[in-house]
This record gives C-alpha cells, structure tokens and sequence, in this order.
C-alpha cells in the first residue's frame, strides 16, 4: 500500500507541476522558477547525506571488494532495465528495444540474476531510456525544474517515469522485511559509487546546487539526444568521462 500511495502523491505532484511544461523550455531565461524551495530540499539532502548516507557508503566502500561492488551494480541495473526496454519501444527504437530485451534475458539467465555482466562482451551494449526521454521526444516541454526530498534532481516530465520505473521493477513486489533492506544495499552501493564524483563537484563548483542543476539538465539533454546535444547553449561542464552520473545521484526510496 506504501507503494501505491507513494506513486499516486507522484501522479498529483505530475498534474501539480506539469502546468509549467509549456513555459519552462530549453533555452527559457531561467529553468528554476521555484529555486528557494528547491535549495530547500537541497540542503535538506545534503545534510542528510552528510550524516548519515554517506558515512555509511565511505565504510561500505572501505570493506567491500570492487568486484563484489560491480557485482551489487550490475544486479539492480539488471532489474531496473525492463524500465529501458519499454521505453526503447516506446521511442520507436525497436532494434534498440530488441537489443535490450536480448540484454535482460541474456543477463538474467546466463547472468545470473544479472550480477555478472555477459551481455556486453556479447556485443548487447547497456542504453539509458526512461519516461522522462520518450515524453521528450514526444514533444512534451520540460516543465519545472525541482529538486526532491531524497531523490534528488528532477523536472516536471520526468515525475511520471518515478510510477513506471518503480512498477517494472521486481523490487516493489517484495514483502516490507526484504525491500527495505535490500532497497538499503542498493542506495549505498549507488552513493558509494558516487564518493569520487561528488567531491570532485564539492571541491571544484563555487555554489554546487547551481552545479548540480545544471550538470543533471545538461546530462538530460544529453540522454534525450543520444549524445548528440544541440551545441547551442550546450557548455558541456557535465559528461560521461567526468564520472559524475546525476542519473544515479537521483535515488528514490520507496518504502
């Protein structure tokens, strides 16, 4: 049932926001139109983090072995990429989509639940395709940029993809004693494999919510282009090789 509540709060947050979409485009004089609220919930994150999430993942990351670590990855990438292969479809990406379905199969049976990655050297590459990208390529308008409690960076079109994401993933399913700590796992391995690219961001952005801001739009543009951003207002500070993967930074805890 927390599940169920927590994707209907989404839904209404998408009617509550949406109304900006045709307003807030790329390109608009500012893409932040509700920035004090947002710094809210960014300080709010950060403090969080700083406390607890990430202490935790620094010790995880000190006593775990990379490879068992790229194993954890691997896993709950595999689970969440039904996500991806719908959207694949959905974008009229078919080859794309049959790729990633052989990916999903392939990793899930030969695989091993996905912890070990075969499908790559097999030549099935990963993509990153969410609800968020399709709407975008549908024509629906960015809308308002937010920054969530605990998620993190968002925009208005990409709320819906928070319902099917969490619906195409296995993990919802699960009974209350094993999602949250196995939800737990996943949230620390994602920030441990962050440690490096969020200092980097600390030690070298002067104000790092307006860093964070533009690097998640920027890689947003970037997914939706297939890598091949429009150049215009296109400063690239935020790219694969930077190691710094707001797509990741962005975690949802559903209890």
């Amino acid at each position: 049932m927390k599940n169920v509540a927590t994707i209907v709060f989404l839904l209404f947050s998408v009617s509550l926001f949406t109304g900006c979409a045709g307003v807030q485009e790329k390109g608009a004089s500012t893409p932040d139109p509700i920035e004090p609220a947002n710094r809210a919930f960014y300080n709010f994150n950060e403090g969080l983090d700083k406390h607890l999430i990430k202490p935790i993942a620094e010790t995880y990351a000190n006593i775990t072995p990379e490879p068992i670590r790229s194993s954890i990855t691997n896993f709950f990438d595999n689970l969440a990429y039904l996500n991806v292969i719908l959207n694949s479809f959905l974008q009229g990406k078919f080859g794309q989509g049959f790729s990633d379905t052989g990916r999903f199969l392939l990793n899930s049976t030969l695989g091993i639940a996905g912890i070990f990655d075969v499908a790559t050297p097999a030549g099935l590459p990963r993509h990153k395709e969410d609800l968020g990208q399709t709407l975008a390529i549908w024509g629906v308008g960015r809308g308002t940029y937010l920054y969530l409690p605990v998620k993190g960076p968002d925009t208005a079109r990409n709320l819906p993809d928070i319902a099917t994401s969490t619906l195409l993933n296995p993990i919802t399913y699960l009974t209350g004693a094993v999602l949250f700590p196995i939800t737990a796992i996943n949230v620390i391995n994602i920030r441990a494999n962050l440690l490096d690219a969020t200092n980097i961001r600390d030690e070298a952005a002067v104000d790092p919510y307006s860093f964070t801001r533009e690097a998640y739009l920027q890689q947003r543009e970037y997914l939706i282009h297939d890598g091949n951003p429009p150049t215009e207002g296109y400063d690239d500070i935020f790219d694969d090789e930077a190691g710094i993967d707001h797509e990741e930074e962005s975690v949802l805890i559903i209890e």
